[in-house]
């Protein structure tokens, strides 16, 4: 490992320092929108491993069998965080994506609807998982993710989510009770 990656991974990080690998792209997808882009922090290892380190902070102790990141940046970050937490991963992907038994959720998003689906044999009745997408913008894509969880009868330990759009405030729509960990709110 590089040793300004080791460097950064040693030093306490506020989170508002990761907050200047966070590109607002005006107008994406669509006119209105500003988009948070997260390759910036992708691209630099010493905010990535702060990045990873901080999400793994608040899991680590919770014994957590299974990392389910949603498709498609959930990937990056649920893979690192599984690593860090020794943790298996599990992708949760878009409609036709899949090529055993799945099953899916259709739910609305901000931009329309969507579908998401998981491998039918993808999780152990009773393991115990943690949701990862980067960011929570209305809520739909978390909560059908959540469903999917469910609905293999796994015990669901809560989320975490790189960046947190709160006044769009899908955390109202969360369930109580289960831990809704965000490292940036906007």
């Amino acid at each position: 490992m590089k040793s300004s990656v080791v460097a950064a991974m040693n030093r306490p990080a506020p989170m508002h320092a990761l907050a200047r690998y966070v590109r607002d792209v005006p107008d994406f997808p669509k006119p209105g929108v500003v988009f948070k882009d997260l390759t910036p922090l992708l691209a630099d290892a010493g905010a990535f491993a702060i990045c990873i380190d901080a999400l793994a902070s608040p899991w680590r102790a919770r014994r957590i069998d299974a990392v389910c990141g949603i498709e498609s940046r959930g990937f990056i970050f649920g893979a690192a965080l599984a690593q860090a937490l020794d943790a298996g991963f599990v992708p949760l992907r878009k409609a036709g994506k899949l090529p055993a038994q799945h099953i899916g959720v259709d739910y609305e998003l901000e931009y329309g609807t969507a579908r998401l689906e998981v491998h039918a044999d993808a999780l152990e009745p009773g393991a115990r998982v943690l949701i990862v997408d980067d960011v929570l913008a209305t809520g739909g894509t978390l909560l059908a993710a959540r469903e999917l969880v469910e609905r293999l009868d796994a015990r669901l330990m809560g989320a975490a989510v790189v960046i947190e759009l709160g006044f769009l405030n899908a955390r109202a729509r969360w369930q109580e009770g289960v831990p809704l960990y965000s490292l940036l709110r906007y």
